[in-house]
């Protein structure tokens, strides 16, 4: 593959400057990315007749879609990638090559795994999920064929983590823009001109991953790459496979529980609103997730550079990292918070035209992004912990915010509040759970840092307990 790339050295330089740096074509590559499933329900949300009752079924996949993206996670940017980034820290980039061939095939094989699981067992997850006779069919059609794309789906979510962490960023970024641009051209061709409704979206869906996909795959086997991807790096090694998933069982917790959480708020959203409050939860989540790209992005453009400085024991570039995430997150959410606060209905909108469901979101927005700059603490202490391979940390943090605090607020406070205590749950977990996590973070990991010479490199990754 022939193409001019650019790589950040994440040992020099303004620190601040080098997290933007790194952190635009992310966020750009975030934005890019997130186009695959919001494209589909704007377009879903707009089909005369049954436009609403479809974005609905839409809603009821979302846990299993955030569930494959949690296994990137774990062989991608939260496993992987932070332990290749490290390898190439001490100058070890024999071990780098290693960890990225065992993350490739482990991917694979989860891939080929989940697909199976899926095709076999959708009815009984739908209904799981929350669907009812109505939305069924829907649901149904998009996730046994974004099923059939696990694989490449799976593939292109975790190894691109590993042109970033080389410093490629630009590069992960093309990744996801072809993709996407591929979507943004095929969904209403397929929606709307061949009639294929939610089934068109799935395939448009599937057919651009496995694009981006042969893309990854070309670029990170080229002579591009500083650490190429090798089939002779694949053989499955139990002791790197382990370290892989220990580090990035954090993040692999962290999308499986927003799946769990997705899971139990379309349950009470059903029992407490019906259908329509289902549809409503599908719109919240959509707008979080617009609106968390940017974050996603900044905390995924500081972790290669805490990583890379972690292992050259450079404890000084580290904290400035970690307090870039801070600060730069906080401004932005704030800046969210007002926007949304000032302009739900204008959100709203974007997903659907039946005026019950824009009524309804108007309120349900109000609640539930409530205190959303809180978000920033629990960025920057969790993408820390991770970024420095502390998984125990990481892990009780992810378990802690959404396990611990939003499920079993989401079941009880309807009780209280009725189907608004489905939404209030979400802003009383970002205040405790971010603050927790941020406040250990320093209390555990910068009097660390502090303590490092840069002299000499770090002789292993430290779990956390």
């Amino acid at each position: 593959m022939h193409m001019i790339v650019h790589q950040a050295d994440f040992s020099k330089g303004n620190v601040y400057k080098l997290v933007m740096r790194v952190s635009l074509p992310l966020i750009v590559a975030e934005l890019v990315n997130l186009l695959y499933n919001m494209v589909d329900r704007i377009y879903i949300g707009h089909i005369p007749d049954v436009g609403s009752v479809a974005l609905t079924g839409l809603g009821l996949c979302f846990p299993v879609i955030s569930l494959i993206s949690a296994f990137a996670k774990l062989f991608g940017s939260n496993g992987g990638a932070p332990l290749s980034a490290m390898a190439r820290g001490r100058g070890d980039n024999k071990e780098a090559g290693l960890v990225m061939g065992n993350s490739f095939l482990l991917s694979v094989i989860t891939g080929f795994v989940l697909m199976v699981i899926v095709l076999v067992f959708t009815k009984p997850i739908l209904y799981a999920f929350g669907a009812s006779d109505s939305t069924y069919p829907f649901a149904c059609d998009y996730l046994r064929i974004y099923a059939l794309g696990s694989v490449p789906v799976l593939i292109t979510l975790s190894m691109t983590a590993f042109i970033n962490s080389q410093g490629f960023a630009s590069v992960g970024m093309i990744t996801v823009l072809i993709g996407a641009v591929l979507n943004i051209i095929l969904d209403p061709i397929l929606i709307f001109l061949f009639h294929m409704g939610v089934k068109g979206a799935a395939i448009a869906t599937v057919f651009s991953q496995t694009v981006s996909c042969i893309f990854v795959i070309l670029f990170l086997s080229g002579k591009n790459a500083v650490i190429r991807l090798r089939t002779r790096d694949m053989h499955l090694s139990p002791s790197r496979a382990w370290k892989i998933i220990s580090l990035g069982t954090s993040g692999f917790v962290m999308g499986a529980t927003n799946s769990v959480v997705q899971l139990v708020c379309n349950r009470c959203a059903f029992i407490w609103g019906g259908d329509l409050y289902v549809g409503v939860m599908t719109i919240l989540n959509s707008v979080r997730e617009v609106f968390s790209t940017f974050t996603n992005g900044i905390s995924s453009g500081a972790s290669p550079v805490m990583s890379f400085n972690y292992g050259a024991r450079d404890g000084e570039r580290v904290m400035k990292a970690s307090n870039a995430v801070l600060s730069i997150v906080f401004v932005y959410s704030l800046v969210v918070w007002a926007f949304v606060f000032s302009f739900p209905r204008l959100m709203a909108m974007l997903f659907t035209d039946d005026e019950m469901m824009l009524s309804a979101s108007v309120s349900a927005l109000h609640i539930y992004f409530f205190g959303f700059f809180f978000m920033a603490f629990q960025s920057a202490g969790q993408q820390t912990f991770v970024a420095l391979g502390k998984a125990g940390y990481a892990i009780f943090f992810s378990l802690f915010r959404k396990v611990i605090i939003v499920v079993p607020l989401t079941i009880a406070l309807p009780y209280i509040f009725g189907v608004n205590g489905v939404m209030l749950a979400e802003p009383i977990s970002n205040v405790i759970g971010g603050l927790a996590a941020y406040l250990t973070m320093r209390h555990i990991v910068f009097p660390e840092l502090r303590g490092m010479d840069g002299k000499s490199p770090a002789s292993e990754v430290k779990q956390g307990t």
